[in-house]
């Protein structure tokens, strides 16, 4: 490959992505695009708090089924002879 199809092919790539960019408020998601706003500081803190618990308790739900399924089959092997 020469260097003149090289360059020819990297300005083929440019365009293409120059394109596809320019065509992205026009598209499908282009009224949501247009529609999208920066959310307010309440908003965010809101938006934040809810994740942050929602984690906060699937992280415990994890760590409770972590504890039961390490901790708990011994006894319950012992409890029925096993």
């Amino acid at each position: 490959m020469s260097m003149k199809d090289l360059i020819k092919k990297a300005w083929e790539v440019q365009k293409h992505i120059e394109e596809r960019f320019h065509r992205l408020g026009k598209g499908r998601y282009g009224k949501i695009l247009k529609m999208a706003r920066k959310p307010t500081p309440d908003e965010y803190r809101k938006t934040l708090l809810i994740t942050g618990i929602g984690m906060i308790v699937i992280g415990l739900l994890g760590f409770a089924l972590y504890l039961i399924w390490v901790y708990l089959p011994a006894p319950l092997m012992e409890l029925f002879g096993l």
